[in-house]
Parts: structure tokens; C-alpha cells; sequence
């Protein structure tokens, strides 16, 4: 009985952590224009896996930042993810070495969604909302620039 309140608890936690990312800490990231954008920090095995699923709307000014442990050439994928997204790599110098542009839902219920990846390592991956990427100009080569806390 105990073992299942506990994961009922846990679950109703990440639930509520995911529907109000205002619980989250933001980090500002700054584009080579100026632009500022404030992400929700993805540095936890759950954020990561949770990342921007079953969110109905992001803002032009928000996203989410993963930040890993190695450099890798990491895999996203849009299940249960409700908005187009922009997926940037970037590597240990927050340099982007690929970008998914307008990356689509996925309504499949199975796990046979597409899988998007960079051919180089990265360290960081910054979600952004489809288009945006394009509107503020970001290319392959620029440099973001944030703190890690």
C-alpha cells in the first residue's frame, strides 16, 4: 500500500512540476542579437525525459534548456509533445553544431515517432517553440550564451 502512494505522490508531483513551469528555474539565454530567451532548466533525468511534453503553448520569449553530463549526439523525439519545436545542439562552448527546424507533433501512441539527432556531441539542446530559430536568425556556427547554475 505504502509503495503505491509513494508513486502515486511522485506522479502527482511531476504532473504538477510539468503543468506549471513556473515551479521551474529559469535561465536566461542570450542570442547574438541580444535576444533573450528564459528557459526551463532540464538537468535531471525526469526534466529530460519529461522535456516540453503535453504543453498546449510556449511564448516567443521561453524554452527549455537540456544540459548533459558528456557531450553526446543526443536523440529528441516529439511524443506527446502538443507544439512544433526547434531543437539547437550546441557544444561545450555553446557553439550550435545543428539545428531541427519545425520539428512536428507526433499523435502516434506508439514509441515509432521520428528521432532527431546531431552528427556532432553536444552538451546542451535548446528547445524552442517551431520558427523561432528562424526568426531570431540562429544558425550553425553562432554562439548562445547563458550560466549554468
Amino acid at each position: 500500500m505504502w509503495c503505491l502512494t509513494g508513486i502515486t505522490m511522485l506522479s502527482m508531483t511531476c504532473f504538477s512540476l510539468a503543468a506549471d513551469p513556473q515551479a521551474d528555474t529559469l535561465i536566461t539565454v542570450k542570442t547574438p542579437t541580444g535576444t533573450l530567451i528564459q528557459a526551463e532548466l532540464a538537468d535531471t533525468a525526469l526534466k529530460r525525459a519529461q522535456g516540453l511534453m503535453f504543453r498546449e503553448h510556449l511564448a516567443d520569449d521561453r524554452g527549455m534548456l537540456f544540459i548533459f553530463g558528456d557531450a553526446q549526439p543526443w536523440t529528441f523525439w516529439m511524443k506527446n509533445t502538443k507544439i512544433p519545436l526547434d531543437i539547437i545542439w550546441m557544444d561545450a562552448k555553446k557553439t550550435i553544431v545543428h539545428i531541427e527546424r519545425n520539428v512536428p507533433i507526433c499523435t502516434r501512441q506508439d514509441d515509432g515517432c521520428p528521432q532527431y539527432h546531431s552528427d556532432e556531441g553536444a552538451l546542451y539542446v535548446l528547445e524552442l517553440g517551431g520558427g523561432r530559430a528562424a526568426a531570431l536568425q540562429l544558425q550553425r556556427g553562432m554562439k548562445l550564451s547563458f550560466k549554468q547554475p
